[in-house]
């Protein structure tokens, strides 16, 4: 089967970071269908590729001390985000140069991979991948797998310039989605967006966020519920679009999933 292919500034692969891998192995797995591939990592650690009828769709790994930081720049179990870069080394130095900061600079993952890992001027963590013998994630936009990447941001404006700049993104309004809700698409399709945060966010950190496709929103929290996950925001309607809840895992790292109205995607 033809790999999915990402083009460069598009979210290529998610990941978690969790501090109980077999606890987050067990609740995905139940919750979204999705299988497990362990293979070991230098540090003698397991990383787990989750999969969907055989296709990548994310990943896992076990936080340690000094770990790096999540979204929000907390070091608890959240999940990431990587874009693709062409080239590793000149977008992390062009991401430092926009005004961004240097977590890890780019270094090979063993065969699979050159990452490296940013934060923006606001402090959001994110990651690069310029992909070597791992292409991303191969499904994407379906039932059980992730179709949106978010930036929840205070100052919409300022970045949308930054990622614009650093990616080359083609920004779009979204016209049924809330006043000056930004969408970053390529060629094919529309990849993620940014939203504006509001003061009743109260002290929530700017971050990313992964929307995962259902085929019921409220049958989803309802078995996440079960299944030891915690309900952050409940299903709730975006008028005409879609229906969405936001969920934290059993060791809190949070989520949203979506049903979209239409059967489409964003």
């Amino acid at each position: 089967m033809t790999a999915l292919v990402h083009a460069p500034g598009a979210p290529c692969w998610f990941e978690l970071a969790t501090d109980d891998q077999p606890v987050a192995e067990a609740f995905y797995s139940a919750l979204f269908g999705w299988t497990v591939e362990r293979t070991p990592m230098p540090d003698a650690s397991l990383y787990t590729i989750f999969k969907l009828n055989g296709l990548d769709v994310a990943g896992t790994y076990s936080l340690v001390p000094g770990a790096l930081p999540g979204p929000d720049g907390n070091h608890s179990p959240h999940w990431g985000v990587y874009f693709r870069a062409a080239n590793c080394d000149a977008v992390a130095a062009r991401a430092v140069a926009l005004g961004g900061r240097m977590i890890a600079a780019p270094f090979e993952l063993m065969e699979h991979v050159r990452m490296a890992v940013c934060a923006d001027p606001e402090g959001v963590v994110f990651s690069l991948a310029q992909q070597r013998a791992h292409p991303g994630v191969d499904a994407l936009g379906v039932d059980n797998a992730v179709c949106w990447a978010e930036l929840a941001t205070r100052d919409i404006a300022a970045a949308e310039a930054y990622y614009q700049q650093l990616f080359g993104w083609r920004m779009q309004a979204h016209p049924q989605a809330p006043n000056g809700y930004r969408v970053f698409v390529d060629e094919q399709r529309m990849l993620g967006g940014l939203l504006q945060m509001q003061p009743d966010w109260g002290d929530l950190a700017p971050h990313w966020s992964i929307y995962l496709q259902v085929p019921d929103v409220d049958a989803c929290v309802q078995r996440a519920l079960v299944l030891g996950g915690r309900l952050a925001f409940a299903p709730f309607d975006a008028t005409g679009v879609a229906r969405i809840a936001r969920l934290t895992d059993p060791r809190g790292a949070a989520f949203y999933v979506i049903h979209f109205l239409d059967g489409g995607s964003k």
